[in-house]
């Protein structure tokens, strides 16, 4: 078998005062462009209105959404249940001079629109309602609960199995993935639904993962390599793990460009957030997650396998060589 990556020693922790800067740069420019345009949010957390419809036959669903926007209902969530041919619409009203949450108004151009692409007659109306922004507000209060708690359990198992400081960088480079992640949505202008919020949340899932594998390593090099710096401990641990991290990524950012292409207007936003948390997750795990940790460890030391005091920065400003087996 080919193994990629199998003898790598790159000197990881060498180029962490750059990706410090790069990472403060991107989320100067982020949060710059949050506060400025914010976020879009969908109508799961703003309220709208829900129209369903049965169609003769199938329909194009990116045409019958062309067909909304020309009728002034703007960001609307098509959606099949049932049979083929069941749809419903969720959507707000843009039409000049009327309430955005009419929902007569928006049943009225959803069906004005849907006459025009599939013709007259050829649907049959069926119920309309208002939905309103409550249900999807408690989502996003759960969502920020789980975000929340996923840092304390965090904390609580990497207490346990190796020790506090080591649950501080993980929760502190998860931290930076979600505020980038946000900041990202804000500059691509995604609309926030609740498959996004499914997106940032897996993301934070994935991201914790990867970093704690690289911290396991870790743990298990201290007492392997007793003698070595810590500085030169982290490098050996990403190296080790590398190749499952290249291996593990790359099949995953297929699969969600395979989505982001082929998967429609529904699933490209989560592919799009998931994608980006895949690549901003991978990058903390290695240059913000191993060089918080190692300037914790000179912060407040720990001890290796002898039960000695950790100092990881005494090898010079590059970080340090990586140990051989």
């Amino acid at each position: 078998m080919i193994r990629l990556f199998a003898n790598a020693s790159y000197d990881f922790i060498a180029f962490r005062k750059k990706a410090f800067t790069w990472t403060i740069a991107l989320l100067v420019i982020g949060l710059i462009s949050l506060a400025v345009r914010g976020v879009t949010q969908s109508i799961e957390f703003t309220g709208g209105t829900l129209v369903q419809f049965t169609t003769t036959q199938a329909i194009d669903v990116e045409a019958l959404r062309k067909g909304l926007e020309g009728a002034g209902v703007t960001g609307a969530e098509i959606q099949r249940f049932g049979k083929e041919n069941e749809y419903v619409v969720r959507a707000r009203t843009a039409i000049a001079g009327t309430d955005a949450d009419n929902t007569e108004a928006t049943a009225k151009a959803v069906y004005a629109a849907i006459e025009q692409v599939a013709g007259a007659g050829a649907f049959t109306p069926g119920s309309s309602a208002a939905v309103g922004p409550k249900v999807g507000g408690e989502l996003r209060t759960q969502a920020l609960s789980a975000i929340l708690l996923s840092f304390f359990a965090v904390l609580a198992y990497l207490a346990y199995r190796f020790e506090w400081r080591f649950g501080l960088a993980a929760v502190i480079a998860t931290a930076h993935d979600i505020i980038l992640t946000v900041c990202f949505i804000a500059i691509m202008r995604i609309e926030v639904s609740l498959v996004v919020v499914a997106a940032v949340l897996s993301m934070v899932g994935y991201s914790l993962n990867d970093t704690i594998i690289i911290f396991d390593r870790v743990r298990e090099n201290l007492h392997k390599f007793r003698r070595n710096q810590l500085v030169q401990v982290l490098n050996l641990s990403i190296n080790e793990t590398l190749p499952r991290s290249v291996l593990t990524h790359t099949t995953t950012l297929a699969t969600l460009t395979a989505l982001a292409v082929f998967g429609g207007e529904v699933i490209r936003p989560f592919a799009l957030v998931m994608a980006f948390g895949v690549f901003t997750g991978t990058f903390s795990s290695i240059f913000i997650a191993a060089p918080v940790l190692l300037i914790i460890e000179n912060k407040w030391p720990g001890v290796d396998g002898r039960g000695v005091k950790l100092k990881g920065n005494v090898v010079g400003s590059r970080g340090g060589a990586v140990p051989s087996a």
